[in-house]
């Protein structure tokens, strides 16, 4: 190892506190594009959410309801509730006089089980995705006066292109700032397409409601949004509770149990862990 020089060690450092130089902050003040930098001890809490009721009474109390300007995950397999789940929300914001969207990747939307659940048809924007039908058979004329097919391209698959309507869709739906919740129901796209959605839409679908007093849903099986999400719910279906013998080879199923979780919010400083409610639901049949 070198031995430092001379100079160096027999330098004497004297500090004048008349001389000192400014602090960082009083520095940066000297730039204008770094002018507007402040310390984290003077940042301001953003306010919580204001939140609304999904409609139903076992989710409002493990959750306090459905944040606006954020994003809410809803994931589940299939027959676990989820579009029992969003059938509720959406009556319950048409309940409130606002307009709802809903974007169905899967066009499985009975209208019918809509205005059961009690929502205002007349107050729903109902977006019906799917791939239009074209002939893709086309002919070319050979040196012999003969016709032969010419050959294809592989198709992407039918999940794919669902899915760029979604996102043109939900980008067009939330520049327009008129509505109380938008709905993406994704339930029915595979979980393989669903992850092909790039990070960066989540991002701009974020900061797109951030400001506004929307509800974002998406209904999907398994989550996909990552930290761009305020909430996410999972839901767990469960046997039936309860079955009425119709004959000896025929059931018919009066009550399912579902449990609910709350697997991640962003709401609170320290997430709640481990926090979940069953739902037992019924048919119309079974209601007496």
């Amino acid at each position: 190892m070198s031995a430092l020089p001379s100079a160096a060690v027999s330098r004497h450092f004297i500090f004048d506190a008349r001389k000192a130089p400014q602090s960082l902050l009083d520095r940066l003040s000297d730039f204008p594009k770094l002018s507007e930098v402040a310390p984290a001890s003077r940042l301001e809490v953003r306010p919580a959410p204001e939140m609304v009721t999904s409609g139903i009474r076992e989710v409002d109390a493990l959750t306090g309801g459905l944040p606006r300007g954020c994003l809410t995950e809803i994931c589940g397999p299939a027959s676990s509730g989820r579009t029992t789940l969003l059938l509720a929300a959406l009556a319950a914001a048409t309940e409130r006089g606002e307009v709802g969207a809903l974007i169905d990747a899967g066009d499985t939307l009975d209208p019918l089980s809509a205005a059961a659940a009690g929502i205002d048809l007349d107050k729903l924007l109902w977006v019906r995705c799917g791939e239009k039908k074209r002939s893709t058979d086309k002919f070319f004329r050979t040196s012999s006066g003969t016709s032969a097919r010419a050959p294809q391209s592989p198709r992407r698959p039918a999940d794919y292109s669902v899915l760029d309507q979604v996102l043109r869709i939900t980008d067009l739906l939330l520049q327009s700032n008129g509505f109380g919740l938008i709905a993406l129901d994704l339930g029915d796209i595979s979980t393989r397409a669903a992850r092909r959605i790039p990070l960066a839409s989540w991002f701009r679908f974020r900061r797109a409601i951030e400001t506004t007093s929307t509800v974002m849903l998406v209904i999907e099986q398994q989550p996909i949004a990552g930290s761009c999400s305020s909430l996410l719910l999972r839901l767990q279906d469960h046997k039936p509770s309860a079955a009425r013998a119709l004959s000896s080879h025929c059931r018919l199923f009066e009550a399912l149990r579902i449990t609910l979780e709350l697997e991640r919010t962003r709401l609170e400083r320290k997430p709640p862990r481990n926090m979940q409610t069953i739902l037992r639901t019924q048919p119309a049949w079974a209601v007496s």
